[in-house]
């Protein structure tokens, strides 16, 4: 049996964990971690989302193209032009919105770096500049890593992978410890003399760390390769789900030490190996992906595109209109901010950035092959899908 039969229709169970990913990353940038007690953790954490995107990015990717790579049989040129069109609505819709950002950011830059920026954030280039990687949109930054991501993906998907899972748990694992290098070189060498590195640390060395393409290119490399022992491992295999508790359970007690991991490489690096035990558990027939395949995990995680990139855009707009003291409910904020971040969220996707990709398909002629649902229901587009 060929391993295109084998895949399942539909990757619902990374779509739903999707979902949380995202909720996640807006409860990072707007709650208190203490206020979810046992997963306040997680919640103090939520840059490890981002990881977990990009790693997922490549998976899915690898999921979809790579035997048409090694065939030969990829487009490269369709294949960036159909990419474009998923992440490029979205994007420019983040960058509108964040429009009443542009007097605060002129005040922040020198004149040369503000105008950089203006000219570079929607080529989505400003990723590789640190000073000016959040500018307008502060999630933005990851797109400019993204985008690099899908231009190099074909050549990275022609990586031949072997067909014993020894020699691509090896890949793995040397791919992992290229991956701990940056951050282990920022912890040795101190580039900003900073007494103590937490989340909310601030420095030009660090901000190159966690917000410019390179650091992460090992987790977009480990996600693409882990996509070939996937292959190997049957859909039903009990391994899978064990695979899920063991990552689950790991990533949960590195982030219950707190200040005890260094900061430097729990933020992209470390948790490279647990996340990949997940997607395994995942991509699997299992107690694991039945729950996280849950309709309603599923129907939220198709829209954490958009309430990752934009939820900066609808969180700012909620509060700067202050709709929710017109309304009488500002009493139930901010939960009920979460809730409309979602709700928008969802429109976004429906009434933009679905549109809007139809009309850019056609006018680039970027319409894709025959896809496969799986692609449709789980591809990440930062983050992403």
């Amino acid at each position: 049996m060929s391993v295109e039969m084998r895949k399942p229709d539909r990757l619902n169970a990374l779509t739903g964990l999707r979902a949380f990913a995202a909720v996640n990353i807006v409860l990072f940038h707007f709650s208190n971690p203490d206020w979810f007690g046992i997963f306040a953790p997680i919640v103090n954490a939520g840059y490890a989302s981002v990881s977990f995107f990009i790693l997922l990015s490549g998976y899915v990717l690898a999921y979809n193209y790579a035997s048409r790579a090694r065939e030969g049989k990829l487009d490269n040129v369709r294949f960036w032009k159909a990419r474009f069109t998923r992440i490029y609505p979205i994007y420019l819709l983040s960058l509108i919105l964040a429009w009443r950002n542009i007097p605060a950011e002129y005040n922040q830059h020198t004149h040369h770096m503000f105008w950089l920026a203006m000219i570079l954030a929607p080529l989505l280039l400003q990723g590789w500049v640190p000073e000016i990687a959040t500018f307008l949109n502060t999630p933005a930054w990851t797109m400019s890593a993204e985008w690099f991501f899908y231009l190099i993906f074909p050549w990275l998907a022609r990586w031949k992978s072997p067909n014993r899972a020894l020699p691509i748990v090896v890949r793995l694992l040397l791919i992992w410890l290229i991956g701990l290098i940056p951050g282990t070189l920022y912890i040795l060498f101190s580039p900003d003399h900073l007494a103590h590195v937490d989340r909310y640390s601030e420095g030009p060395w660090l901000q190159a760390l966690k917000d410019t393409p390179i650091p992460h290119l090992a987790s977009f490399v480990f996600g693409v390769t882990i996509a070939g022992l996937d292959e190997l491992i049957p859909r039903e295999a009990p391994k899978r789900f064990f695979l899920g508790l063991f990552g689950f359970a790991f990533i949960f007690f590195l982030l219950w030490l707190g200040p005890g991991v260094p900061y430097a490489i729990i933020h992209d690096g470390l948790l490279m190996p647990f996340f990949g035990c997940i997607i395994l558990a995942l991509s699997g027939q299992n107690v694991l992906s039945r729950i996280l395949g849950w309709r309603p995990f599923v129907f939220v995680g198709e829209s954490s595109y958009c309430l990752y990139l934009l939820h900066f855009n609808f969180w700012n707009l909620i509060h700067d209109t202050h709709i929710l003291d017109r309304l009488g409910i500002a009493r139930l904020d901010p939960w009920i901010s979460y809730v409309t971040l979602i709700a928008l969220a969802l429109v976004a996707l429906h009434f933009i950035e679905k549109p809007a990709q139809k009309i850019l398909r056609r006018w680039m002629g970027a319409s894709e092959p025959r896809e496969k649902p799986a692609e449709q229901s789980v591809e990440l587009r930062i983050p992403p899908p």
